[in-house]
């Protein structure tokens, strides 16, 4: 039975909104930008607790602090921490925090339940979108064709650094909530629903505590340590890159067909060389997403911490990011099938074309030879 009189001394609740921007962000520049900005602070992400050779960013993406907002929870002004953090594939992670001191476990769950009204996709504020304009309107020279739309994901983060009492991993599962605060229902769940929601549930030490579900995670770490909240982002970041990608294929697969039959249509010369055209197209775009998706499934190289590396493996199956690339993959190999195709039909016209002008030469030259007689 969880315990009501479960009480936290400090802890945190982190809202993350993940936005699509570019094909690609020149990190150093936008460091650049950022700095001479009002010589505002910016910084490499870098994992804290596990050595480069275990866990590490492909290219550590930039982290751009901003001064310290207000957010309405509930009707009341609350000061925020906020910061921004770049990655080189295009993907932009805002990260509003907001510190807890001296809360009931049943206040800190409907503080979080409020956090997430007030940030979350249902809520009709525009906060996420000022505080992307702002980031945008300094490093816009560094993004590399920018998106005119912005795919979104969003993330809550409950973390608590100390409760009351000395607690262990096993005693949190044991008297904590856990599964109402991860669903944000008020009323009791199911056992089983219970269970779901908390399978995903890590311990590195005795005194730390993850737990992953869909769209929220709670976090007990002492340490203070960050590294499972930065490999979660990492997770969702590439769960929004495989969203933008296999939207992107599914336009090219919905008017590619329309473009083949086109291709095809006409007299033979002027289809050959549409057909060749698209297949040059195809080509590129199959060049491009392979190398900007490998790109962002690279972002992070796991090899040998694997308490970090269960963790990031639980939040890609969690979010279903294999599935989507998957998916992707599909697609792509459907659009090599098509290029091949109509590279193998232009060539073939190409061949016919040639053959007939080599007929017409020889007819030309018997009629030639016998006009002469």
């Amino acid at each position: 039975m969880p315990d009501a009189g479960l009480h936290i001394r400090s802890g945190a609740l982190i809202a993350h909104r993940l936005l699509d921007v570019a094909d690609g962000i020149d990190l150093a520049r936008a460091e650049t930008l950022w700095l001479s900005h009002a010589g505002r602070e910016s910084r490499r992400t870098r994992l804290s607790t596990v050595s480069a050779n275990e866990l590490a960013f492909d290219v550590p993406p930039a982290l751009l602090v901003l001064p310290t907002t207000s957010i309405d929870i509930d009707g009341h002004p609350t000061p925020a921490g906020l910061t921004v953090r770049l990655y080189d594939f295009g993907a932009v992670a805002i990260a509003l925090r907001v510190d807890i001191e001296d809360l009931s476990w049943d206040a800190f769950a409907e503080r979080c339940n409020a956090l997430d009204r007030a940030t979350g996709p249902a809520s009709e504020s525009v906060f996420w979108r000022k505080t992307l304009r702002s980031v945008l309107d300094v490093i816009g020279p560094a993004l590399h064709r920018p998106s005119s739309e912005h795919l979104e994901e969003d993330y809550l983060f409950a973390t608590v650094h100390r409760f009351e009492q000395p607690m262990t991993g096993a005693d949190i599962r044991a008297r904590a909530d856990l599964a109402a605060l991860l669903s944000g229902e008020t009323r009791p769940l199911s056992p089983q629903e219970t269970a779901e929601l908390t399978a995903q549930s890590f311990s590195y030490f005795v005194d730390d505590l993850v737990v992953v579900t869909w769209d929220r995670a709670f976090i007990f770490e002492p340490r203070r340590d960050s590294d499972v909240i930065d490999i979660i982002e990492v997770a969702n970041a590439q769960l929004l890159e495989m969203r933008y990608y296999d939207e992107l294929l599914d336009g090219e697969l919905s008017t590619m067909y329309d473009l083949v039959a086109n291709a095809r249509g006409g007299l033979s010369l002027i289809a050959s060389r549409r057909a060749a055209r698209l297949a040059r197209r195809l080509y590129g775009l199959v060049a491009e997403v392979t190398e900007l998706t490998e790109k962002v499934e690279n972002s992070l190289q796991v090899t040998e911490d694997v308490y970090l590396a269960r963790v990031y493996g639980a939040a890609l199956e969690l979010f279903r990011a294999h599935k989507l690339s998957a998916a992707v993959d599909r697609k792509l190999d459907i659009i090599r099938g098509t290029y091949g195709a109509l590279y193998e039909e232009a060539s073939s016209r190409r061949a016919e074309l040639l053959e007939l002008a080599i007929v017409l030469l020889i007819v030309f030259e018997i009629v030639l030879a016998l006009a002469e007689r």
